[in-house]
């Protein structure tokens, strides 16, 4: 087994026995040992009680964080004529249609956003097994496949994140950096939080929300109390 750095010893020991938090305390946890050389980012997981195997339970969303994610977001847009030139004005990275599609299929996918406008999705279809896997397909249930380009771009800029259960039913996201200071990262949190639980299925059975944990990028996990958490 390899040994423990200096650091990596005195975050765990920081954490050991405790659990449970409150999102201020658990927050200033992790918060406090986020010490390596970068800047980390402040990671949220759910384990929802939902079977995503079943259509009635999947859960997926979008929620704006009000203090954004401090990550620089590219953002990709599938447009034409007027449209195209609205993405550029609004600050989009990549703009394109056929020929952003070649690109993608040569293997180039350096954005973490990809928007679409409705005349584009045929188009954007055929990369179904490429973007899929990476929650890059434009959808409109989250607001990426739309005419109004502008908003949808700036959103993504502006620090807008989107979610997705994935099998096991978690959900995951970066919700700041650590470099933030504390309010603004409890009021990201508690932001994803509730914009998860209004995403619950109407196939969720039992308990929906199971487990929260926070932890930075390098760091160990905390556990969050879940009651707390979603009725503030």
């Amino acid at each position: 087994m390899a040994k423990l750095g200096k650091r990596s010893r005195a975050a765990r020991e920081a954490f050991a026995g405790k659990d449970n938090l409150t999102v201020e305390d658990a927050v200033a946890l992790v918060k406090a040992n986020a010490t390596s050389k970068f800047d980390e980012t402040v990671e949220i997981a759910l384990n929802l009680g939902v079977d995503t195997r079943h259509a009635d339970q999947m859960v997926r969303g979008v929620v704006g964080l009000p203090n954004g994610t401090g990550k620089a977001m590219r953002v990709a847009v599938f447009a034409r004529g007027p449209k195209a030139e609205e993405a550029t004005a609004a600050g989009a990275d990549i703009v394109g249609a056929e020929d952003l599609m070649e690109s993608i299929q040569a293997g180039n996918l350096d954005f973490d956003r990809c928007i679409a406008t409705p005349d584009m999705m045929p188009i954007v279809g055929r990369l179904g097994k490429i973007l899929g896997p990476r929650n890059l397909m434009p959808n409109p249930k989250v607001g990426t496949v739309t005419m109004d380009v502008k908003a949808a771009v700036e959103a993504a800029k502006g620090g807008e994140v989107q979610f997705k259960a994935e099998k096991g039913g978690v959900v995951h996201a970066g919700v700041g950096k650590a470099s933030f200071d504390e309010v603004k990262l409890v009021e990201n949190v508690r932001a994803f939080i509730s914009a998860v639980a209004k995403a619950k299925p109407s196939g969720a059975k039992g308990a929906y929300m199971k487990k929260i944990a926070l932890s930075s990028t390098m760091g160990p996990g905390v556990t969050v109390d879940v009651e707390g958490a979603v009725s503030e």
